[in-house]
């Protein structure tokens, strides 16, 4: 369906039925985009009347609040894969509406290397740039060669090549101006190859037998990765309330020389270039005293997963409110004790820590 649907007083659209945290309120109306011209339309048309923009294609990085979004959400739901060879290496250019993790199946199936470690995160394709999703020693900013837009201010479409999308850790342009542009679809640059690109991230390579920045093969460290994943909570399993979550909810703290050296010795420490150091915000958070599991009440409704101490968990029946009181009380915990701010990696939609 290519549409705008409104919702009605009897049965409205709730935003927690739209996002892998299963939390939101209700929103105005839905435009369903199943071209790339229908969410042209649908954004577009949104703008020239003034109605307020949200564009949901997984729903897997935001958090909405519990009064909902008063104006149209556009459900990203394109599809496509196309290839073309270029310098030895496989163009592949994918609708934003594409679910990544059936994208990563398909390049590790077809023997194209890039994407294999960024195996079963939730979300769409499009989605990905605009964070600059990574996992295990991988990023998109690593195979992207482009990203097609709608540019709501120009009001045209437009081609931004890796350098202008402005690349950094989790972030991008597509993120610092939020209500500019809207994917349409991402060109990757992924060799053909039977082995994957280098591991970086010394948990993957101990579990493949392989040493730091050499290869492996592509469909192990697919299935490593996801096995990884699930171990802890980070793959889609409606039966598991510990991947009712968006994921990672803090980013990893990037430190001054100075700042790193206050840290405690046994504090993870990663170089993060230009003199900068990157330290875990899991760490932090567990030696600040919120643990596997811990809610602030007996009977929270709102817990960090029993797998994970970076994502926090809907056990069913929470409120966004809920959610954002356990944000505070751990960002609070973590600069008590270390000094150091952590910053949500969601977006917050009609809410703030």
């Amino acid at each position: 369906m290519n549409g705008v649907e409104s919702a009605s007083a009897d049965a409205p659209v709730r935003l927690r039925e739209l996002t892998t945290l299963r939390l939101g309120g209700p929103c105005g109306e839905v435009a369903v985009a199943e071209s790339e011209d229908a969410l042209i339309a649908a954004v577009a048309g949104a703008d020239a009347c003034g109605t307020p923009v949200l564009v949901l294609s997984g729903g897997s990085n935001v958090v909405v609040a519990d009064a909902g979004f008063d104006g149209r959400v556009v459900l990203v739901r394109t599809r496509g894969i196309s290839t073309g060879v270029c310098n030895d290496s496989e163009l592949v250019e994918v609708a934003a509406g594409e679910p990544w993790p059936d994208f990563v199946a398909q390049m590790v199936a077809s023997g194209r290397s890039g994407v294999e470690a960024l195996a079963g995160i939730p979300g769409c394709v499009g989605s990905t740039p605009i964070q600059n999703v990574g996992a295990y020693g991988q990023e998109v900013a690593d195979t992207i060669v482009g990203v097609r837009v709608w540019d709501r201010a120009a009001g045209a479409v437009v081609e931004l090549d890796s350098a202008s999308c402005r690349f950094s850790y989790r972030s991008s342009t597509f993120k610092v101006n939020p209500d500019r542009y809207v994917v349409l679809s991402v060109r990757f640059r992924l060799p053909l190859q039977s082995a994957s690109a280098a591991i970086r991230y010394p948990e993957l390579a101990i579990r493949l037998g392989v040493g730091l920045d050499q290869p492996a093969d592509l469909a192990d460290v697919s299935r490593t990765v996801l096995e990884l994943r699930r171990g802890k909570g980070m793959v889609l399993d409606a039966e598991d309330h510990d991947t009712w979550s968006a994921g990672s909810f803090f980013t990893n703290p990037i430190l001054t020389p100075d700042e790193a050296a206050s840290l405690a010795p046994a504090a993870p420490r990663f170089e993060a270039g230009g003199g900068r150091v990157k330290t875990s915000a899991a760490w932090l958070i567990d030696q600040a005293g919120f643990s596997k599991g811990y809610g602030l009440r007996p009977d929270a409704t709102v817990t960090i997963s029993t797998k994970h101490t970076l994502a926090l968990t809907n056990r069913g029946g929470a409120s966004t409110e809920e959610l954002l009181e356990l944000a505070r009380a751990v960002r609070t915990g973590v600069r008590a004790k270390f000094g150091v701010t952590l910053m949500p990696e969601p977006v917050l939609v009609g809410c703030a820590l």
